[in-house]
C-alpha cells in the first residue's frame, strides 16, 4: 500500500440555488480550482444540483436524468482531466418520486453511480415522501490507485454500510451531505464522521452544504479519527488536504481493528420497519 502516492483531495462547500445552471456554474468553477491545484479528488454536496428548501415536493419537479443538462454538463468539464469528481443530484424515479444519487465523473464520463440507501425520515421530516430508497450494495471506485466508497448524507448514521465499504477495500470514504440544522445536530455530523472513520480505519472526506438550511462543516478525518482540515458552516469554498498511504498502513497496524473483529456484516439489504419502498438497480 506504501506505493501509492498521496491522494490530493479538494472538499467543496457552498449553498445550493433553485436554479440549476446557477449550481452547475458553482460546481464547474469549484472543479477548475481543485484541478488547478492538482486535486485527485473532489468532493462536492449532496443534492449539489438543486435547492427545495421551501418547497420539497419541487424537488420532484427539478429531477434530472443522468443524461441531463447538469450531469452532462459538468462531465463536459472533467474532459481532459485526471480529477474524479463526486457529486449529488436527483434523477426522476418511475413511480414519481426521485433518486437521490451520487454521480463519480472524471474524463468526461460516468464512472459509477451511488444511490442513496437510507433516507431522513426522522427528527419530524420524510424524505421517503418524494425520495425512493435505493437496494443497491454500496459503491467503491478507483481514484488515482486509491480505493474510494461513496455514502450520502444520512447513511453515515449506520455503521453496517461504513464497515461493507472497509470489506469492500475502502480507504477514503467520500461523503455528501445537506445536513439540515437542528438541536444538537451539528455535533451528531461531527461524532459520526469521526466515529465512520476511526472505526474503519480509513479516511473521511466529508462535504456539507451550507445556506439558511445546513450546517456546512465540511471536514477531513484520518484514520485515527483525526480532524485534518475543516470548513465553518457559513464558508463556502474548497477545503484542501491529503490522504497519505504511509498514515493509513501505520494507523491500521497500530489500531487493527478490522483484523480484530469477530463477526461480518451481513449485506443483504432489508425493509425497515417504518421505512420507505426501495428501487435496486
Amino acid at each position: 500500500m506504501t506505493e501509492l502516492s498521496n491522494l490530493r483531495v479538494a472538499i467543496g462547500q457552498f449553498a445550493s440555488a433553485e436554479d440549476w445552471a446557477a449550481n452547475l456554474k458553482t460546481c464547474t468553477d469549484l472543479f477548475d480550482e481543485a484541478v488547478a491545484g492538482n486535486a485527485d479528488l473532489l468532493v462536492l454536496p449532496e443534492g449539489a444540483m438543486a435547492l427545495f428548501v421551501d418547497d420539497p415536493v419541487r424537488i420532484r419537479q427539478a429531477a434530472q436524468p443522468l443524461d441531463g443538462p447538469f450531469v452532462t454538463g459538468l462531465a463536459e468539464r472533467t474532459r481532459g482531466t485526471t480529477t474524479t469528481v463526486i457529486v449529488g443530484m436527483h434523477q426522476p424515479a418511475e413511480d414519481g418520486r426521485v433518486i437521490n444519487t451520487l454521480v463519480a465523473l472524471r474524463d468526461g464520463q460516468i464512472i459509477d453511480i451511488y444511490r442513496k440507501l437510507h433516507l431522513y425520515d426522522a427528527f419530524g421530516r420524510r424524505e421517503s415522501d418524494n425520495v425512493l430508497a435505493s437496494s443497491d450494495n454500496p459503491v467503491v471506485i478507483d481514484c488515482a490507485g486509491w480505493k474510494v466508497g461513496m455514502m450520502t448524507c444520512y447513511d453515515v448514521r449506520f455503521p453496517e454500510i461504513a464497515r461493507i465499504l472497509a470489506d469492500q477495500g475502502a480507504q477514503v470514504v467520500a461523503l455528501p451531505a445537506a445536513w439540515v440544522r437542528g438541536p444538537a445536530k451539528e455535533w451528531h455530523w461531527e461524532v459520526m464522521v469521526t466515529a465512520r472513520a476511526l472505526e474503519n480505519t480509513y479516511y473521511v472526506a466529508a462535504s456539507g452544504e451550507c445556506g439558511r438550511r445546513n450546517i456546512g462543516a465540511s471536514m477531513f478525518v484520518d484514520p485515527l479519527g483525526i480532524t485534518r482540515a475543516r470548513l465553518g458552516g457559513d464558508t463556502p469554498g474548497l477545503l484542501w488536504s491529503e490522504a497519505s498511504a504511509e498514515d493509513l498502513d501505520r494507523a491500521r497496524q497500530s489500531l487493527p481493528v478490522l483484523a480484530n473483529r469477530r463477526f461480518k456484516v451481513d449485506p443483504r439489504p432489508i425493509t425497515p420497519l417504518t421505512g420507505p419502498t426501495t428501487v435496486s438497480r
